[in-house]
């Protein structure tokens, strides 16, 4: 079911009297305590009323590789995780998925509920991911962009991605695509509107996405740093640059960002995935859209 299909999936831009939406209870995303399950366990999850039960589990443990390095865009140390699937490890020639964690969080907690090698191995509905790697790395707090100081953009694309290509991960014909969960939602739609000839699909579980900068200013002032900045790097406007890239967008009808994820649908391309079930800017909800994210982008990037 693509955009506009099924109950709760409105994505008009503007109210009835043309003024913008506001979003109700509004604060803003809070780094979220992640749970862990059971490798091997199956995990029932309720998409939301109307949406058929999802059920996954994992194929085994895959394997987890830690590491950090000097980031000369962030000016600081960084850590990741690379996760392989099951029967790969170091070595191994696979597409890659860049995850990028929320606000307030960092490599370790850029998933929800799962590790990297856990994510790469999981069982859709019984249907196995396509084999690809997924890496976690540290992009602070400034939403996924240059700020004066600090670059993560810049640090992902021209370091990172690179590092990870020496070791034969998103090397050609392989492709590389972004997902994230929040802040990291936003990013992930980002780096796709900014560098699309190295990210060629794009998942996006309840992007915090603003629509003006004087929200930016009320809800989160470290979001961007200036009217310029937001006018650079928002979403919104420059969606354009994703068409003929395939992009999953999920966001709860009761997330305070929804709203606006609701306005940014009506812009994406008219392929777009876009799923708006009931749910929260919660770990629960972000837990139960990793695993279809995930095998959106297998089915786009992954190779058999």
């Amino acid at each position: 079911m693509k955009r506009g299909e099924g109950p709760g999936q409105s994505a008009r831009r503007s109210s009835a009297d043309g003024s913008r939406r506001v979003p109700r209870r509004f604060t803003h995303a809070q780094a979220v305590t992640r749970r862990r399950f059971l490798a091997g366990a199956a995990v029932v999850l309720a998409a939301g009323a109307g949406m058929a039960a999802l059920e996954y589990g994992l194929s085994s443990g895959g394997v987890n590789v830690d590491g950090s390095f000097y980031s000369r865009y962030r000016r600081t140390q960084v850590g990741y995780t690379i996760g392989y699937p099951t029967g790969h490890g170091p070595g191994s020639v696979l597409p890659l998925i860049v995850m990028l964690h929320g606000f307030g969080g960092d490599h370790t907690s850029a998933l929800a509920g799962i590790t990297p090698a856990h994510a790469v191995s999981l069982l859709v509905n019984g249907e196995a991911l396509a084999p690809m790697a997924l890496v976690t790395v540290d992009g602070g707090g400034g939403y996924w962009h240059p700020h004066p100081g600090d670059d993560p953009m810049g640090m992902v694309v021209h370091e990172l991605i690179p590092m990870l290509q020496d070791r034969g991960l998103g090397v050609p014909p392989r492709a590389i695509a972004s997902m994230g969960i929040s802040m990291g939602g936003y990013g992930a739609i980002a780096f796709a509107e900014h560098h699309p000839r190295i990210f060629r699909a794009v998942a996006a579980i309840s992007p915090a996405i603003f629509t003006t900068y004087a929200w930016v200013r009320y809800v989160n002032p470290g979001a961007y740093w200036s009217a310029t900045d937001f006018a650079r790097y928002d979403a919104i406007t420059h969606a354009g640059a994703l068409r003929g890239t395939p992009i999953r967008v999920a966001s709860g009808t009761q997330d305070p960002f929804h709203p606006w994820v609701e306005e940014l649908a009506s812009v994406l391309p008219r392929d777009a995935v876009v799923r708006f079930p009931p749910g929260g800017h919660t770990d629960g909800f972000f837990l139960s859209q990793e695993p279809p994210s995930l095998l959106f982008l297998s089915r786009h990037v992954g190779t058999r």
